[in-house]
């Protein structure tokens, strides 16, 4: 068997669905899918993780008719409803998801689903040594599978693995409070390479390693760190993921996108438009965001009727009764900021909760001339970037979280604010509003040209070449 590239995620980069007595294949979304498809059918390659329908459903007669047309190999990793229980739903999202976020009031620890996550981790590890080779590399990502490689290296010393993750890595002080400290930062020493969004992750990541395991050494090789532990070295780097810039570019020069765009304006006319799009969780500072903009309206009542917000919140783990109160929270809060302020003929925030279409979502980064993106916390935050591909008239102004990952590579052009300071969210909207012409462009060009140069592709490129180097070295 010759040298693949082998992906593992959560979740493949196909969702098997069932309609009536048919099973469907419908094909996935988002920048992973985007950068890694291309390489996988270049390269000749694996894409492994769990499809999002129970055991029952016929994966090999699925997939077998599949494979031609996505280019790629499939192999599923079948989870009962249990197991997606507590692996999933349990562990991953109540545990790590706040956790890593620096959300201590949020996290559950609860031995039972840790028990669960090890035991789908080890499922995901059998899968890997059934359908790959030694020469193989095996790039596992996110934080749902952090303990993969541990299991697969147990069996098989000499596999070459690779993890990226794409949330934040915590500080010590947060770290040290999940009971399975140590069993996780030894999981992640079985990686050859181990990728984070940003230095800042990388750092904590190391800081922990020097608190939680002492008889590891720790070294630099300029700009990677270099773990040393059992005999063993695993690499640690920073690399921030981007987007496919030129997708997001062409698509907002189309004519779909700017018939889109120009329907918005004329619903809206004379309005700057402020865009604020979210999935729903509480990470993303969406009550915050409102609370801002209602100070805004206070300090600035000679700006109503000629601003408007679209805040669109994007339905996620809607079955998990926290995320239901939360979106009752939100209802209530636009419900009142509205109630407060609206005037015959303007209402200040238009709110969506839904999903928008590829040619729905540019045309409102195309039509908005403010984005307001400002999560208390977030790996790297691609809507940002997404924004900025898409503005291709470079008239728009980028309101940015400074604890966005993606704050590092575009603090020049953004104007950063704190989401925790709601007088200074608003102040940054005020400044975005009243921003002149040339300056608006001058900062919207440098965005642009930071997320062309870093984008998706890139992203692939510095991590395979990296961990290429560290296979020659061996």
């Amino acid at each position: 068997m010759s040298r693949r590239l082998i992906i593992v995620s959560n979740r493949l980069p196909v969702v098997v669905e069932q309609e009536g007595e048919e099973w469907k294949l419908q094909p996935g979304s988002g920048g992973l899918v985007t950068a890694l498809g291309p390489v996988l059918k270049e390269q000749g390659g694996l894409w492994i993780g769990w499809p999002g329908s129970d055991e029952e459903a016929p994966y090999e007669e699925i997939f077998r008719s599949a494979r031609a047309e996505i280019g790629y190999e499939i192999e599923p990793v079948a989870l009962s409803p249990e197991e997606v229980e507590g692996y999933y739903y349990g562990c991953s999202n109540e545990t790590f998801w706040p956790l890593f976020h620096g959300l201590l009031g949020r996290t559950v620890f609860d031995r039972d689903n840790y028990d669960t996550y090890r035991a789908v981790n080890r499922k995901f590890a059998g899968r890997i040594l059934e359908t790959t080779s030694e020469d193989d590399f095996v790039w596992v990502q996110d934080y749902q599978l952090l303990l993969a490689g541990r299991a697969v290296r147990e069996r098989r010393p000499s596999a070459r693995l690779g993890f990226f993750l794409h949330i934040p890595f915590p500080s010590p002080d947060i770290f040290t409070r999940l009971p399975w400290r140590e069993e996780i930062l030894k999981g992640l020493l079985a990686y050859d390479l181990v990728g984070f969004q940003t230095r800042k992750d990388l750092r904590n990541f190391v800081q922990c390693v020097r608190a939680l395991v002492p008889e590891a050494s720790v070294g630099y090789r300029t700009p990677n760190s270099l773990v040393t532990f059992r005999d063993r070295t695993t690499i640690g780097g920073a690399f921030p993921i981007g987007i496919d810039f030129n997708r997001y570019r062409d698509l907002a020069r189309s004519h779909q996108a700017a018939e889109g765009a120009w329907f918005l304006h004329e619903k809206f006319p004379e309005h700057k438009l402020v865009l604020g799009i979210d999935r729903l969780d509480y990470t993303k500072g969406i009550p915050q965001r409102l609370e801002a903009f209602e100070v805004f309206l206070e300090k600035h009542p000679e700006l109503h009727t000629r601003i408007s917000l679209i805040q669109i919140v994007v339905p996620s783990r809607m079955g998990v009764p926290e995320y239901q109160e939360m979106k009752r929270e939100l209802d209530e809060l636009v419900g009142r900021i509205n109630g407060d302020f609206t005037v015959l003929g303007w209402v200040p925030i238009h709110y969506i909760f839904g999903t928008l279409n590829p040619v729905e979502l540019v045309a409102h980064y195309r039509s908005c001339e403010i984005a307001l993106i400002t999560p208390l916390n977030d790996g790297m935050n691609l809507v940002a970037k997404e924004y900025c591909a898409s503005c291709i008239d470079d008239r728009g102004v980028l309101v940015l979280s400074e604890f966005a990952g993606a704050a590092n590579q575009l603090k020049k052009g953004a104007v950063l604010t704190n989401p925790y300071d709601t007088e200074g969210t608003a102040e940054a909207i005020y400044r975005a509003y009243t921003m002149e012409g040339e300056e608006r462009k001058r900062r919207m060009r440098h965005l642009r040209g930071q997320v062309r140069r870093y984008d998706v592709f890139r992203w692939v490129s510095n991590f395979l070449k990296t961990a290429e180097e560290i296979g020659n070295s061996r």
